[in-house]
């Protein structure tokens, strides 16, 4: 008879953890703030979104999608969970418009849900999403921009972009439409990954090549917000500011 054998398990591999910060800050020339951010200290949902200042009221319409994005439940689906609140806030924010005393209002939006060590992006005009691998910086999105479009159908150079007349206007936004359409994009991660959420205000001010440098050397996520925000506010910054920046660590 032979005798029993007894079988341990093996430790399944922890998986990478999302710690991150956040800041923004309303530029050198505005005199209010209309950007609003969502940092979440378990390291699973993060959000910059972008009122609309030219349209007035743009700090309503950005605090409503934050509250949407805040109300996605931990066992969600990331993709469908992100693109339903935004959504949501897409009608919470014309319903607002209508309303006695306010006027047109909107926000761009990108939100990021972290969810067993992949990215999940969401996005709507032209916040953007930045991935730092291996000390090289590269876009997660697309901006819905005007500019954009004309750079995809060959009649814009990317470096002459920023400067065209026109770079400022999108052609998607939360509350500019009845029917909002959402991108999305799901990256899967590794220990050591850096990611950066930002507004308009940060990248209209900052190259990214400096960008990347200013990730690439930060202490950590704190630091590295306060390095971008402060180069942003150094270079003129005449829009609102704002960034996140999330590193995958080791559980």
């Amino acid at each position: 008879m032979t005798a029993p054998i007894t079988v341990v398990p093996g430790l399944s591999p922890a998986m990478p953890v999302a710690v991150g910060a956040g800041l923004t800050n309303r530029g050198v020339v505005r005199e209010r703030n209309e950007d609003s951010i969502l940092t979440d200290p378990t390291g699973v949902l993060w959000a910059v979104a972008d009122g609309m200042g030219g349209y007035g009221n743009g700090d309503v319409a950005s605090d409503i999608v934050i509250d949407c994005l805040a109300k996605i439940p931990d066992e969600a689906d990331p993709g469908p969970a992100l693109v339903a609140r935004l959504k949501e806030a897409n009608q919470l924010v014309l319903e607002r418009q209508r309303a006695p005393g306010m006027s047109r209002m909107g926000s761009t939006v990108v939100a990021m849900l972290v969810s067993r060590a992949v990215a999940h992006v969401a996005w709507a005009g032209d916040s953007r999403a930045y991935l730092l691998r291996g000390g090289h910086l590269r876009p997660l999105t697309r901006d819905h921009s005007v500019v954009q479009e004309m750079v995809d159908r060959g009649e814009l150079s990317p470096e002459d972009a920023e400067s065209h007349p026109e770079s400022h206007m999108v052609t998607r936004a939360v509350g500019g439409a009845e029917d909002l359409e959402v991108d999305l994009v799901s990256v899967p991660l590794a220990v050591g990954d850096r990611l950066l959420l930002c507004s308009d205000g940060l990248t209209r001010c900052v190259y990214e090549q400096t960008v990347e440098a200013l990730l690439r050397e930060a202490a950590g996520p704190e630091d590295a917000c306060q390095r971008l925000v402060r180069e942003a506010l150094e270079n003129g910054a005449p829009d609102n500011v704002s960034a996140i920046t999330v590193q995958i660590c080791e559980d």
